[in-house]
């Protein structure tokens, strides 16, 4: 007798396959048939008029501290999503150095773990609310190696390659970089290719935030791919976008990039969110250099005239666009103040705050009064999402943050939004389509061979949808509205989300490579 059968679903396999009206029978957390007919059963759901899909997963999330908040966090099951592949960006909650994990411009949360293992263990002990595949972050690693510094100490590189090593004997699934935030923007090619060559021995991915995503594009491309072929790993170029209106029309340039490095051997892919704003920290704005030794160094080179001059003529000057901060990306009405810790000027614009000052000089200040405030930067063009979005290549990531606080529309709606506005409204792709993009086409990226599929013997992390309500109504201005039209989800067949309310239990893995 099966364990569960949820039947006459309109079934999608994973993998873009025509979906079929089908049954699915789930035994001892695994998928044992889809068909007609399966036998008995202890329970069964009628999925008449709804999609049964695998469990989506998100290739690019920051939900790493999520487990240590005191409550279980729905906020992914309620889009459907049962796997997060965390670590991104370069920043994980290890290994780390108590001295210097202050110093980092962007922080995971109030806990760091000494090793990888350490926080793996702690955020297992305290419960997953659904799973997460673990990479471990670049800009980690070179902080408790080297803090701030620009350089790295005599013996610092073989350090970062034992901590490195150490991470993935622990579990890591990956290596990602952080390219456009300091301490990874300090990293040459060489530093990177020889952790990423780590990941290799591990069957791991290396997954960039690149070091542009605008003027610079097509050398920060060229950059990822050949470290990617220098290591012989597989490539996750994350969060895909033309940012700032000097490249409005660049997306040609990415999808063809990773097009030609697959047909030269490189395994390209990317994701991407279907939103044409990003949210960082607002010191990421300035040139790497501005943040070299810590806050309060940058601080002092803020209130300091000359310095803050030199650092705008850095930010503004024509040629490179890689290494000099993401101010010439934005425009005063473009950057959208997120978290400040002055609440007059949070959730306004930079042009409505300047008051007849320089835009530069009011960036300077806000970020003397608060170096951790965030910013959302409305600089995509429509036109480009959509041609991303529609490539085979691109899977869809949220680039989430934790759900407390201010916060972007895309922790809280990524799948939803894209289901409905993009595809069913839009028509960018069709849904068997889009389910393999939010399904297979992350999971093999990062080795969840036996997720993000249906089919006898895949794990039973499943989503049931109704097709014609996802979605998502929250705004930059009121972003955590609940999402609509997921109605089922299933951790390795146990119910996580019922007629669309979580059902309290926090039943998440965390998902260690095997390779280890």
């Amino acid at each position: 007798m099966h364990d569960l059968i949820i039947s006459g679903g309109e079934v999608h396999d994973g993998f873009a396959s025509a979906p079929v009206t089908a049954d699915v029978a789930v035994t001892a957390g695994r998928v044992t048939a889809v068909g007609k007919d399966l036998g008995a059963a202890r329970r069964t759901i009628d999925a008449t008029g709804l999609v049964t899909a695998p469990g989506f997963v998100d290739p690019h999330s920051h939900s790493d501290s999520v487990p240590f908040l005191p409550d279980a966090q729905p906020f992914k099951l309620l889009q459907g999503v049962t796997t997060e592949v965390v670590g991104n960006c370069g920043f994980s909650m290890g290994p780390a150095d108590p001295a210097t994990a202050d110093l980092s411009p962007i922080q995971l949360g109030e806990q760091t773990f000494t090793t990888f293992a350490d926080y793996l263990d702690a955020a297992e002990a305290a419960g997953l609310s659904n799973h997460l595949a673990p990479l471990v972050g670049h800009n980690t690693l070179r902080l408790a190696v080297a803090g701030l510094d620009r350089r790295l100490p005599p013996g610092g590189l073989d350090r970062l390659c034992a901590l490195t090593e150490e991470a993935f004997a622990a579990g890591a699934r990956g290596l990602s970089s952080g390219l456009e935030y300091v301490p990874g923007a300090y990293a040459d090619p060489a530093e990177l290719t020889a952790l990423a060559r780590i990941a290799r021995r591990y069957d791991g991915t290396y997954a960039t935030h690149m070091r542009s995503e605008s003027e610079g594009l097509a050398d920060a491309l060229g950059e990822a791919v050949a470290i990617a072929r220098a290591a012989g790993t597989r490539l996750q170029v994350s969060h895909c976008k033309a940012s700032g209106r000097a490249v409005h029309g660049a997306s040609r340039l990415i999808l063809d990039t990773l097009a030609e490095a697959r047909r030269n051997g490189v395994d390209a892919r990317a994701d991407q969110y279907p939103y044409r704003a990003f949210c960082t920290s607002m010191s990421a704005m300035l040139p790497p250099e501005a943040c070299e030794g810590g806050m309060d160094a940058l601080r002092a080179r803020l209130l300091d005239p000359r310095t803050r001059a030199a650092l705008r003529a850095t930010a503004e000057a024509p040629g490179p666009g890689t290494g000099v901060g993401l101010w010439r990306e934005v425009h005063p009405e473009d950057l959208q103040i997120l978290r400040h810790t002055d609440p007059s000027v949070t959730g306004r614009r930079l042009a409505d705050v300047l008051a007849g000052r320089e835009p530069w000089d009011v960036l300077c200040e806000l970020l003397v009064a608060d170096p951790q405030a965030y910013v959302v930067c409305h600089t995509m063009d429509e036109d480009d999402v959509r041609t991303i979005m529609a490539d085979p290549l691109v899977a869809i990531g949220s680039d989430s943050d934790i759900p407390i606080g201010p916060n972007h529309p895309r922790t809280y709606g990524t799948f939803p939004t894209f289901l409905g506005g993009y595809v069913r409204d839009a028509g960018v792709v069709d849904l068997a389509e889009a389910i393999r993009k939010v399904t297979s086409a992350t999971a093999s990226q990062f080795g969840l061979s036996d997720r993000g599929w249906i089919g006898r013997g895949s794990v039973a992390d499943l989503v049931l949808l109704d097709p014609a309500r996802i979605g998502h109504a929250g705004t930059y201005e009121h972003p955590d509205l609940r999402p609509t039209g997921v109605t089922h989800v299933f951790l390795a067949g146990e119910q996580v989300i019922a007629d669309g309310e979580f059902t309290g239990e926090r039943r998440g893995r965390m998902l260690r490579s095997e390779r280890r």
